[in-house]
């Protein structure tokens, strides 16, 4: 959720080359949706998005987008600030990007006057660092393991959520299809590291190697990172708050596209976690939100998209 998409959306597409491929406009619901990704260095996006043109890219697209959302009004209110995380007990953690060198990018992020929580040499962890975007949440700039080979400068890299027990979330991330890329075990804290649509060469690789750390930072599309702090499964009355709750909202939810939405909510519901809102329910038929195992929203939309009754761009000849 963001307070103000003029500054949030120039935010993302001047300082990280993302691409804006589509808008979504609700204004009988007062929110506005703008999906940006990162398209491969010198593909040039030429459709104009809110049409039914881009719906139609983006509910077809193999990448990962960013989401904002906008409720509208918020950007002229002086008080309306969305929670960013990392207080405690918070689930969401950040976004990040990769670059081939995370001191230029610094650089070049701190003339275009973008502001840090962290700079590389800063902290306890040198060699990566953590910018704050126009609403304060975190993005991190992380290395790629091998220099030179993606031609972008930026590429987005990562969404990362803490996690009760790594076991029950590897395992219903993995039932979605997503692939394991990396794990990594420190002394109080573990990483898991999951993607979708990934090549073969980069599924043979052992998560737990140097060749799997390696091979998720030189990924092209994004992952989902796992944080798990050591010793909270075992914590009955511990929760992470999902960004969801009243006073706490920021981060929304993670999504994926189906084929059939009905036959992935039957699936999911095997799982035993639940459902925000089933395929049916409410005002909007045909997408579902189900629960993952520390009650974060997973959001299950029809590839090739539904009727969402927005109000559609019209372009004209």
């Amino acid at each position: 959720r963001i307070k103000d998409p003029a500054k949030s959306v120039k935010f993302y597409v001047e300082n990280f080359g993302m691409t804006l491929i589509d808008t979504f406009n609700f204004p009988q619901w007062k929110f506005s949706l703008y999906f940006l990704t990162t398209l491969p260095e010198g593909e040039d996006y030429k459709l104009t998005p809110g049409t039914q043109a881009s719906h139609d890219y983006l509910w077809n697209y193999k990448g990962v987008t960013l989401e904002l959302t906008h409720n509208h009004g918020t950007e002229t209110s002086e008080n309306n600030a969305y929670h960013p995380g990392n207080q405690e007990n918070d689930g969401f953690g950040h976004i990040a990007f990769n670059v081939d060198d995370v001191y230029a990018a610094t650089e070049r992020l701190v003339a275009a006057g973008v502001d840090f929580k962290k700079k590389p040499d800063e902290g306890r962890m040198k060699g990566l660092a953590f910018a704050y975007d126009p609403d304060g949440y975190w993005v991190e700039i992380c290395k790629r393991a091998s220099p030179g080979v993606i031609p972008n400068y930026f590429n987005f890299s990562q969404t990362m959520l803490r996690v009760k027990d790594p076991k029950k979330s590897v395992e219903f991330y993995q039932s979605l299809g997503m692939m394991l890329m990396r794990e990594s075990h420190y002394d109080d804290f573990s990483l898991y590291f999951l993607a979708s649509h990934v090549s073969a060469d980069a599924e043979a690789a052992d998560p737990k190697s140097a060749d799997g750390k390696a091979g998720t930072s030189m990924l092209f599309q994004p992952v989902l990172e796992l944080t798990h702090n050591h010793g909270t499964e075992d914590d009955a009355n511990f929760r992470h708050f999902n960004g969801n709750e009243e006073g706490r909202q920021g981060f929304g939810h993670v999504g994926f596209l189906v084929d059939d939405v009905y036959e992935a909510c039957d699936s999911i519901r095997e799982m035993g976690y639940g459902f925000k809102k089933e395929p049916d329910g409410g005002s909007m038929k045909g997408l579902a939100f189900a629960y993952d195992p520390d009650g974060y929203a997973v959001e299950i939309i029809k590839r090739g998209g539904i009727e969402f009754g927005d109000d559609k761009t019209v372009e004209h000849a």
